[in-house]
């Protein structure tokens, strides 16, 4: 049998420097080896202080930082492509979507997120609540929607009960977009007290779906984190 690599995982510190800190890709990783099921180390870096701790093997990268068997990956997407080839099957589960459709499921709620919450001009803050609403519909669309492109047994019942994007098992899709639905709640809530609406059943089954799993419950930072890290990019809500 193989040796197992020794891989070292470096993440942005929370405010008191020590716990998981706010930043979606550094958890998304996290959460990617964990569905893995690779033993790993993980180092929380305090980013107010200086990076000494990636100076020798990574100057200069933004993190999250991959060290396998002494060898620093850098870029998430990269670093996520270069987990799934090396941690294959039979060893280790796969975590690549089946359906393409899960892929890009959700894929502009974090943009229009962000545009929304980061809009200088009052005015126009309707608007893109709007266009980022409509973005959670498609979502929530998806998640009722059954993935096989046939109609199931009986087409009265209620839309698909799968957990996750992909079926009941998480995959590289949910370790993406997951940490960015949780972080558009707790901000919309906090800042603009308007979170993911209740009707949206379909989103709020998959976010309540993941919080029952350690992956997901276990890599989160926690909400005061989240809502710290964008007091000073909102607009103060009049």
């Amino acid at each position: 049998m193989a040796e197992k690599p020794q891989i070292q995982l470096f993440v942005k510190a929370s405010e008191d420097g020590e716990s998981m800190g706010h930043c979606p890709f550094c958890q998304r990783l996290f959460m990617v080896l964990l569905l893995k099921g690779v033993p790993f180390t993980l180092t929380t870096v305090d980013t107010k202080r200086a990076l000494d701790v990636l100076k020798d093997f990574a100057p200069g990268a933004q993190l999250p930082v991959l060290l396998y068997n002494g060898e620093p990956k850098t870029d998430t997407s990269n670093i996520e492509d270069f987990l799934e080839e090396q941690l294959s099957p039979p060893a280790f589960p796969s975590l690549v979507p089946r359906y393409k459709e899960s892929r890009l499921a959700g894929n502009d709620v974090f943009h229009k997120f962000s545009t929304f919450i980061k809009n200088p001009v009052p005015a126009q803050d309707e608007a893109l609540q709007r266009s980022l609403l409509k973005a959670l519909l498609k979502l929530d669309e998806f998640l009722n929607a059954p993935l096989e492109h046939k109609p199931g047994p009986d087409p009265r019942l209620p839309g698909s009960p799968r957990r996750f994007l992909d079926g009941d098992q998480l995959t590289l899709a949910d370790c993406n977009l997951l940490p960015k639905l949780n972080i558009v709640q707790v901000v919309c809530q906090h800042y603009r007290r308007f979170g993911i609406p209740k009707d949206l059943r379909g989103v709020w089954r998959y976010l309540n779906n993941a919080k029952e799993t350690k992956e997901f419950k276990y890599t989160c930072p926690n909400d005061e984190e989240i809502v710290q890290a964008y007091r000073s990019v909102v607009r103060p809500a009049h």
